[in-house]
Order: structure tokens, then C-alpha cells, then sequence
């Protein structure tokens, strides 16, 4: 379990994490989002002792991670994927951080193989792909065999496969129990791995919740209904926590009569349920939720630092040349 206090950094007079207080449980994957310079990092640097926090405090399994005897046996984690001495092999690298704890050569290999990196294990890393590097920085979290995982975009760089690669071994993780903390700017990752999220911006925590509550508390459970009996519908969907309104841009329904409804508080089996106990015809009926980025570009909208001022126009110079 990962838990902080009032957690707070200031460089001289900028305060870029401010009083965040948050707990990160096992069993689950949590996602660590934010925008850039929402304070991600600075936050995971000050979970693993890397900085010293300006005020609060956090605990890592129950105790700050300095006063772990054994460190990689608690917490693994995957910062900087590059940080590795470029002379070094793969199977070199991680055996030099075997020998700090006392890990056996077998764990070693072991991780190699986690990692998908057997044909490339005593390679130099100066040679590895951005991939590669990646997979590697995962093997060497994964090396104390540890109760908590702390990974900073740990699909940078990786293909198709290595992204499934990541999925899957993040879910196989929390289900053993384990402790899941990744930070990630891919939004439809996220929505595939996550159980729960933290969000911050600005250094300040904006949410702490499940994926499914952040998308619902952005208005994205609806059900859009086409139907040429709008008033019917209305009449009987009536209910103070039931919201019926007409779709702003309504698209092309089977005959001219019908309407478009988009409709809140009361789910899609519902709704056809009551539809044929009443008569009432109905051309489409379809749940709609908006997608986790929109959901996190909503709630961080305000955090944002850079922002295009108006969108991009092409000069005339540009379109006489295209011309």
C-alpha cells in the first residue's frame, strides 16, 4: 500500500505539489494521471525518496521508503528506462542490482524471460531500442519480486505487442495482490487497465476514483433514443433524477416523425422495458458514454499550462502553394 499526507514540493517560491493526501491499495491498478507538469513526477520521486518533501510525508507498505532494509524487495519502480550504463548487457545490469540484495542468478533469468528479452540478454544496452529499454527498466522493477510496482509510462516506446505485453502484466500484478501505481498520458490504456484513478493538476489532487464514477460524473452515462412518440416517452420517463432532452444535432432517423431523445438517469434496459409495457415505438435505443480522455480533458481543463490560443490556419503563401 502506498499512502501520502499533505504531500508537498516547493522549488524556491513555485509550489509544484501542494497538500496531496491519497491512498493507493493493492489489488488494484491505479492511474496516476494529471497533465504535463501536473507533478507527476516530482510525486513518485518523493515516494521513493528520491526528493526529500517540502512538508507531509509518505509510506510505502507501512514505512517511508528510505527506511526499507531491503528496498527492491518492497517497491519496484520504473522512472527513467535509459538510466543504465550503456556498456553493460542486459543480464549484467540487472545481475549488479541482484547482488545489492542478495537476489539469486535465477531470479535474474527469470525476469529476462518476464520481459521478452532472453535473445537480447547479453546484448550492450547502448544497442537497445527504446522498446527494449523499456522492457528492461520493467525486468529490474520486477526483480525483488516486490509487493509494490511504481511505473512511470511504462508503454513509451513499445509496439502493439509490447503494449498488450504491459496490460497484461500490470492486471496479473494487482490480481496476485500486489500494489499497481502507473502514470500514463494514453487515456485508452488506462480505461482498458486501470481499476482506479488519482488525478492532479497543477499539483493539486482533482480526483480519486474509479474510471467508471470519472466518466459518469462528466455526464457521459446517457442513452440516445429515436422515437415518434417523444411526448409518450416523456410522459412516462417523468422523475425528479431523469433528464430528457433533445439532441443537439440530431442525425437522420427512419421516418421524418421521429425525434432523437438523449436521455439521463435511468439506463437503456430500462427504458425499453417501460417502451413496451407502454406502446411506445422506438427506432434506436443505445447507451452512450463519453471516453476517458474526454473525461480527464474536462476535469484538467483549468490545469493545463499550454494551450493553443485558436486553431491553426494555413498562411495564403501556404494554400497558393497548394494550389
Amino acid at each position: 500500500m502506498i499512502t501520502a499526507h499533505g504531500l508537498t514540493k516547493r522549488y524556491g517560491d513555485r509550489t509544484v505539489v501542494r497538500d496531496l493526501d491519497f491512498t493507493v491499495r493493492p489489488g488494484t491498478v491505479t492511474g496516476f494521471l494529471g497533465p504535463n507538469g501536473a507533478g507527476k513526477s516530482t510525486t513518485m520521486r518523493m515516494l521513493l525518496g528520491l526528493d526529500a518533501p517540502t512538508r507531509g510525508r509518505s509510506t510505502v507498505n507501512g514505512r517511508s521508503y528510505a527506511t526499507h532494509p531491503a528496498p527492491l524487495t518492497q517497491v519496484g519502480a520504473l522512472l527513467e528506462a535509459r538510466s543504465v550504463h550503456p556498456g553493460r548487457s542486459a543480464f549484467n545490469h540487472l545481475t549488479a542490482l541482484a547482488h545489492t540484495h542478495g537476489i539469486p542468478r535465477r531470479r535474474v533469468e527469470e525476469v529476462i524471460d518476464i520481459a521478452g528479452l532472453t535473445d537480447a540478454a547479453h546484448r550492450r544496452v547502448k544497442g537497445f531500442s527504446l522498446g527494449m529499454g523499456q522492457r528492461l527498466g520493467i525486468a529490474a522493477a520486477l526483480l525483488g519480486d516486490p509487493a509494490t510496482v511504481i511505473l512511470d509510462e511504462p508503454v513509451n516506446g513499445l509496439d502493439p505487442e509490447g503494449v498488450l505485453w504491459v496490460r497484461t502484466l500490470l492486471t496479473s500484478l494487482a490480481a496476485e495482490g500486489r500494489t499497481v501505481l502507473v502514470s500514463s498520458h494514453l487515456m485508452s490504456e488506462m480505461a482498458l487497465t486501470a481499476d482506479h484513478l488519482i488525478v492532479i493538476g497543477r499539483g493539486r489532487l482533482l480526483a480519486d476514483t474509479t474510471v467508471a464514477e470519472l466518466i459518469r460524473s462528466a455526464g457521459g452515462a446517457s442513452v440516445r433514443v429515436v422515437t415518434p412518440q417523444p411526448e409518450d416517452l416523456r410522459a412516462q420517463l417523468a422523475a425528479p433524477d431523469i433528464t430528457i432532452t433533445a439532441a443537439d444535432t440530431p442525425t437522420p432517423s427512419p421516418t421524418p416523425e421521429a425525434h432523437e431523445l438523449r436521455i439521463r438517469g435511468v439506463d437503456a434496459a430500462h427504458i425499453g422495458r417501460l417502451a413496451a409495457t407502454h406502446g411506445i415505438t422506438l427506432h434506436e435505443l443505445t447507451p452512450q458514454t463519453v471516453s476517458l480522455e474526454q473525461a480527464f480533458m474536462d476535469l484538467t481543463q483549468e490545469s493545463v499550462d499550454h494551450r493553443p490560443q485558436r486553431q491553426h490556419q494555413p498562411t495564403a503563401a501556404a494554400t497558393g502553394a497548394a494550389a
